[in-house]
């Protein structure tokens, strides 16, 4: 047993002198020069890592316990000469004492789901009606496509179900966000809480203006918290250089979902509430992380995508009426790709970017040519009835018969419907809202 106040030096002399090794036959196995053993032994010499790995696995000894002998002996040396060594350790001991605590109450927070966020066509209430339907209706189903993600709520529920899961939508934050829910990659937690805790003790009356600050305050959102967004997103590009790249994408959709709680709007940035914003605190939350090994996440336009990916079924959710998501949550694109575009009209919006022929009258052929190339055996499509609606921006560009035309003429088509309340962020009103899935098993 390891005596825990020894030096590393006088625990390899143990091991070593335990197994019956002579210094000779260490040197000989591990390349290590006698007299370095021997002055490491003696505690003249502190061994480096390597050193340490080298002799653990010959003496068939735990790596990590070595190591941490040697860490402590590193700072023992360093602080013996100090005038104020233990008080600097004592120090440090609080210090450490007060992460543990941080770390413990970081851990002890409730995460962020991602069906938490608002946005336009949000399955999160019709996702167990879909699935099940799916599953129902459909058979030997391995591998499943989501072409226009949107939340992913659809894709969080296939992924528990299916071999492999697609996900694809052509929003920059979306994008992010999949990658930071889903998306197997190294972080260490421990890290992001720091960051976490960082950012929520930064005072923000002591920041200056940013360009999110100077564009989206009073607006978008109170002053004081469009500067600390500003801040943190800078902090966080500033940093990436030490992050790993599921980290990046972790704090940018931790980003994300927090700002949504605050903002001045109602739910989305076509338009912020013109009224005086009311202060609210703003303290970040970690979003709920995982890392799935069956996943590939995509930012293609669905159209060009579906000529080069393969799978059992696909989900297909497009946009159906006028209003362009890009447009709607340009906020989220332009704070993940910081470019500080120059801003246009009362809503702020950069230059068009990334426009979907599905909120045009192009819609029509744009389906019809996705569902004719994807290389499925089944498509599942959801489809709602806003195209009764009485705004031109919500009416829908495909119609219900032309859809059932387009499904019905590539393979056995079903269809089935439930009512459910809607999100509705606009004027429009009308009653009997309901979604409906076509099933269609594509004629071979």
């Amino acid at each position: 047993m390891l005596d825990t106040i020894a030096s590393v030096g006088n625990i390899l002399k143990d091991i070593r002198e335990t197994n019956n090794f002579s210094l000779q036959d260490v040197t000989r196995v591990t390349q290590i020069n006698y007299t370095l053993l021997s002055r490491i032994e003696t505690g003249k010499r502190l061994p480096t890592k390597e050193q340490i790995q080298k002799l653990a696995v010959f003496y068939k000894y735990d790596e990590n316990e070595l190591i941490k002998h040697l860490i402590s002996d590193k700072i023992i040396c360093e602080i013996k000469d100090e005038e104020f060594g233990i008080e600097a350790m004592q120090l440090a001991e609080k210090k450490i004492q007060y992460g543990k605590s941080l770390f413990i109450e970081y851990e002890n927070q409730e995460r962020i789901k991602l069906e938490s966020r608002r946005y336009i066509g949000n399955k999160a209430k019709l996702t167990n009606w879909i699935m099940n339907t799916i599953q129902a209706e459909t058979k030997n189903i391995k591998s499943f496509i989501d072409i226009f993600a949107g939340t992913a709520i659809v894709s969080q529920s296939a992924i528990l179900r299916y071999d492999k899961v697609i996900i694809n939508d052509l929003l920059y934050s979306n994008n992010v966000i999949y990658k930071a829910f889903f998306e197997k990659g190294k972080w260490n937690k421990e890290k992001l809480v720091d960051f976490i805790h960082k950012y929520n003790s930064t005072n923000s009356n002591l920041l200056g203006d940013n360009y999110f600050s100077n564009n989206y305050g009073n607006k978008f959102f109170e002053q004081n918290i469009a500067k600390k967004i500003g801040y943190i997103r800078q902090d966080i590009e500033n940093k990436r250089a030490n992050l790993t790249e599921k980290e990046y994408n972790i704090l940018l959709a931790t980003l994300i979902y927090n700002i949504d709680k605050v903002a001045n709007t109602v739910g989305h940035f076509d338009a912020y509430i013109k009224k005086p914003i009311r202060k609210k605190p703003f303290q970040l939350k970690l979003i709920e992380i995982n890392d799935f090994d069956n996943v590939e996440i995509y930012r293609k336009d669905a159209n060009l995508l579906s000529k080069d990916i393969k799978a059992d079924i696909a989900y297909i959710d497009p946009p159906y009426n006028s209003r362009q998501y890009s447009r709607f949550y340009h906020i989220y694109e332009t704070l993940i790709k910081w470019d500080s575009p120059e801003l246009f009209g009362v809503a702020l919006k950069p230059e068009p970017e990334n426009m979907s022929t599905y909120c045009t009258v192009k819609a029509k052929n744009s389906f019809k040519e996705l569902v004719t190339n994807l290389d499925v055996k089944y498509l599942a499509v959801s489809y709602n009835n806003t195209y009764k609606s009485k705004s031109k921006s919500s009416e829908n560009k495909i119609k219900l018969e032309e859809i059932t035309e387009i499904l019905n003429n590539i393979g056995e088509t079903k269809v089935f419907e439930q009512s459910h309340k809607f999100f509705n962020t606009g004027k429009t009103n009308f009653s009997d809202h309901k979604e409906f899935l076509f099933l269609t098993k594509k004629y071979e």
